[in-house]
């Protein structure tokens, strides 16, 4: 009993242990994409632009990732897995280097556009390789384990890089980014297996879209995003306007917010794995909740302190099943499928900025931006429920068919 459960106990160990490497590099590409948020005003001064306008380095690295998603995913189709993780690795630490360095506004959009190349791809197929290493009962927690890293990213790296380029300017934020970069392809060279890439054709990848519960997750990921960047895009100027706090306090909101997304994915990675979309619904409906409360305790500052927490864990748990769905429901194409889910996360990325973005400039405040993000969360909420619809009618034609038989 003993040898069987210390077996156990190995086995364990190195079912996570690549996972734990992917995490690493989901930390990375996690702090590059969120910590625009936190330096969003110095940015603004330091290019002598406006807020709306420094905002669109969100919009562009998300549509960066959007489109140059499927692209990238086309290109390494053929490649090792590992493989292809590594060289996109290598696009995502050249990516933040051009960052750092970047001399006028124009130049960082470029730069940011390079990094998100890498961003959707890694992703997909990291997502595919985690889903690979365990049981298809674990999936979503395999999953939720490597975007930990993205979460921790909001933990650690965003209110770290966030001080950083705060105190030395934000160029230093980028800079820091780059050994992060090192670090993580060396601990997926040496830790993450390899697997083959997919004997699938480009064809029959790209008929996977047909099914329409999967167009239903990747329409679901690009709003549950739009619902949670509409907000998130202007968090750090919506702290220091609406509830009046320091530049060091929009720091430490970030390090909550980071915690509570933290939580959210755990909880919604395990959760998923009983019952992925009646987890997804009600999720959905709390985040509704979440969000009319956070209009109400913006202007307060513990209280809005608190709901930038909560909302972040419940926006974060309602987007978890999203990942491990698209990867059953795509189970003959994964990889793109996969990829394509990333990027339509990212496309709700670019449409959530841009939605705040135009309310902004139409001249409503910070204060009506959870109010539009309710609005696309129940548009969300409604696909959900056309999604467990649809499940139910699949479930009950199956068990038909196998009753016919016998």
């Amino acid at each position: 009993m003993a040898d069987s459960d210390a077996n156990e106990q190995r086995k364990h160990i190195l079912l996570h242990t690549p996972l734990m490497a992917l995490a690493v590099a989901a930390f990375g590409i996690g702090t590059s994409e969120f910590i625009i948020m936190g330096l969003l005003p110095n940015l603004a001064d330091d290019f002598h632009v406006s807020i709306p306008k420094a905002g669109v380095l969100v919009t562009g690295y998300a549509l960066s990732v959007t489109i140059g998603a499927p692209i990238v995913a086309i290109a390494t189709a053929r490649l090792e897995r590992k493989l292809a993780l590594l060289l996109l690795m290598g696009v995502f630490t050249l990516g933040n280097l051009a960052c750092a360095i970047a001399p006028t506004y124009n130049l960082l959009f470029a730069a940011r556009v390079l990094t998100a190349l890498c961003h959707g791809a890694f992703f997909g197929i990291g997502s595919v390789v985690a889903a690979n290493l365990v049981p298809r009962n674990q999936r979503a927690q395999a999953i939720a384990l490597m975007f930990s890293g993205l979460t921790l990213a909001n933990v650690l790296g965003v209110p770290a890089g966030t001080a950083l380029g705060q105190a030395y300017g934000w160029r230093a934020a980028f800079w820091a980014i780059v050994p992060i970069g090192f670090l993580a392809a060396a601990a997926v060279f040496f830790l993450v297996p390899k697997q083959a890439a997919t004997s699938a054709s480009l064809l029959h990848e790209f008929r996977v879209l047909r099914k329409p519960q999967v167009l239903l997750v990747l329409a679901m990921s690009a709003l549950t995003s739009a619902s949670l960047f509409c907000v998130f895009t202007y968090i750090a100027p919506t702290l220091e306007a609406v509830t009046r706090v320091s530049p060091h306090t929009v720091t430490l909101t970030l390090l909550l917010f980071g915690v509570g997304i933290t939580i959210g994915n755990f909880l919604g990675g395990t959760l998923s794995d009983w019952r992925p979309t009646a987890f997804l619904i009600a999720a959905l409906f709390t985040l509704l909740a979440s969000l009319f409360a956070l209009y109400y305790a913006e202007p307060f500052l513990v209280p809005a302190i608190a709901m930038i927490l909560i909302w972040g864990a419940i926006q974060f748990a309602a987007g978890a099943p999203l990942q491990s769905r698209i990867v059953d429901q795509a189970a003959a194409a994964p990889n793109l499928a996969s990829t394509l889910n990333q990027g339509a996360f990212n496309f709700g990325n670019a449409t959530g900025a841009s939605l705040g973005g135009m309310l902004l400039t139409a001249g409503y405040t910070y204060r009506q931006l959870p109010i539009a993000s309710a609005v696309v969360t129940l548009v969300t909420l409604v696909l959900a429920l056309l999604s467990a619809k649809l499940d139910r009618k699949h479930r009950d034609a199956h068990i038909a068919e196998e009753l016919s038989i016998l």
